[in-house]
């Protein structure tokens, strides 16, 4: 047995030398490069699969925006790094007006695009307000004659009442002789049945005076039929309520004396009420007459009334910047007290569609409306815009935007401000057209002053031919403060300037010179 084991690896060996021979007389020349190209494919393709090649850089820009490049890393006057910028971010290849970004950095900001589109533009005008006593339904009462109170039938505030409803009686020597005169008067038209057409005329006119006295009292018809059935002026009169409703003030007291026009009883009709809505100036001319609006009462929640906007008052709250606007709505149960707080909501907007867009699209200067279009993977056009109506998510665009338009949604304050940066840098570095004047302009002259505090220095230059100056002195401003720390007041310099705005001019590039 222990000699069968050498014997199996001998001829295993032979097996693979034999395998081997044969392989190797196969390869032809044609063979050899086969293998070549599949070496060349697999060396490729190890390529493709590892790192990608480093990107190239092309200057470093200033973190605050202003146009200053440096080709090496630098910090500011604050200490902030400069921003590496590489091949692919820069404006190379867009349109005039537009903005080109990498797509990595589109990614970075996380922008967010959305189609503008037609909708039926709606919103809701929300205010807040408070139940108040329909003014018209309140009504006083106040005797027309002086008297005493003898008793109260309705003796405490808050009381409900019924029309006609006795409220207190009262005693009042004029009340009784008026009383007497209409029964005599009364009783004499009844007497001279027989007597001549003048004197029933006259007794006529008699008892008519009485009874208009009375009435003009504000005696019932009621009481006044008792009192020619009965024949008899009574000490005392009841007070009715001239409506159903609430007392809200009482000041009579029994026993008391009472005046011509005091007012004793305050009484509401609180069937309706009203609801005064504080709506805001914005909103305010989206309000209508006669538009229907739901008023929420936090003392009923999940509880919803419908009312009527009824009047727009001209006033203008100074203090709040808001219109009061009358809410009409019934008032079934009683559920809704005077100064309750309500909520208002009323649905404003038209059905017709327009073009809109998403409000956080719209980037507002306060002098002008900008949506950005996004017109290609990493290009986006700034585009101004005149807008018409909002809603709390929709602006309507009438100029500017057409439906189907593709606009940032998220981020466009950052693209806006990477724009305004790309557009100061292409106002230095590219060439100006041949009809335009000369962006950049050199001067050489002396460092008189430096203000390291409003950065800026005072230069005596010698002419510039580009803008056919005479040699002077005058203020420019550093585009950053790192141009002067190895210069000194005195020294002879040469400078590269911009005119940044109508008489504000930058020194974007300052060398000290041999004088």
């Amino acid at each position: 047995m222990k000699y069968q084991i050498p014997a199996v690896l001998s001829a295993l060996l032979l097996a693979v030398g034999v395998g081997y021979w044969a392989g190797k007389a196969k390869i032809g020349a044609g063979d050899t490069a086969t293998v070549a190209a599949t070496a060349g494919t697999a060396a490729a393709s190890g390529a493709a699969s590892g790192a990608i090649a480093p990107r190239k850089l092309l200057y470093y820009r200033n973190p605050m925006g202003l146009p200053d490049t440096s080709p090496v890393p630098k910090k500011d006057s604050m200490g902030m790094d400069y921003i590496a910028v590489y091949e692919g971010e820069d404006d190379a290849g867009a349109a005039p007006g537009e903005v080109k970004i990498s797509i990595e950095k589109v990614q970075k900001l996380g922008v967010r695009t959305e189609p503008a589109a037609l909708r039926e533009l709606a919103r809701q005008v929300r205010a807040a307000g408070r139940v108040e006593i329909d003014e018209r339904r309140l009504h006083a009462v106040a005797p027309k004659f002086e008297g005493w109170v003898e008793r109260l039938h309705v003796s405490v505030t808050g009381q409900p009442v019924g029309k006609g409803q006795p409220l207190f009686e009262v005693y009042s020597p004029e009340l009784v002789s008026a009383q007497r005169e209409y029964v005599v008067a009364a009783k004499g038209v009844a007497t001279l049945k027989d007597a001549s057409a003048e004197m029933q005329a006259s007794m006529r006119q008699l008892a008519d005076a009485s009874l208009a006295r009375l009435r003009n009292w504000d005696i019932s018809e009621e009481q006044i039929k008792a009192l020619a059935a009965g024949g008899e002026a009574k000490r005392t009169l009841s007070f009715r309520s001239p409506v159903a409703g609430v007392v809200l003030e009482k000041k009579a007291v029994a026993g008391m004396r009472f005046m011509p026009g005091e007012s004793l009883y305050q009484i509401a009709d609180v069937s309706s009420v009203w609801v005064l809505a504080d709506v805001f100036e914005r909103d305010i001319g989206l309000v209508k007459a006669g538009q229907k609006v739901r008023v929420g009462i936090n003392a009923y929640p999940g509880k919803e009334f419908t009312g009527t906007i009824a009047y727009i008052y001209p006033t203008l709250k100074a203090e709040t910047r808001t219109v009061p606007v009358r809410i009409e709505l019934a008032n079934p149960g009683g559920l809704l007290k005077p100064a309750m707080y309500a909520s208002v909501e009323l649905a404003v907007g038209g059905s017709e569609k327009v073009v809109t867009v998403p409000v956080s699209a719209v980037i507002d200067s306060g002098t002008r409306q900008i949506v950005l279009l996004q017109k290609a993977a990493g290009r986006f056009e700034p585009r101004e815009v005149k807008l018409g109506a909002r809603s709390d998510e929709y602006a309507e665009v009438r100029e500017g935007v057409a439906a189907g338009d593709s606009v940032v949604v998220a981020a466009n304050f950052l693209i806006d401000a990477e724009s305004n940066l790309k557009a100061a840098l292409g106002g230095f570095t590219a060439p100006a057209p041949a009809a335009a004047k000369t962006v950049s302009h050199q001067a050489t002259g002396t460092l008189d002053s430096i203000d390291a505090k409003s950065g800026s220095v005072t230069v005596t230059h010698g002419p510039v031919p580009s803008l056919k100056w005479p040699g002077m002195t005058m203020d420019f401003v550093l585009a950053n403060p790192s141009l002067v720390e190895k210069t000194k007041p005195g020294s002879a310099i040469s400078i590269e300037f911009v005119e940044r705005k109508p008489g504000e001019w930058v020194i974007t590039k300052l060398d000290a010179r041999a004088k």
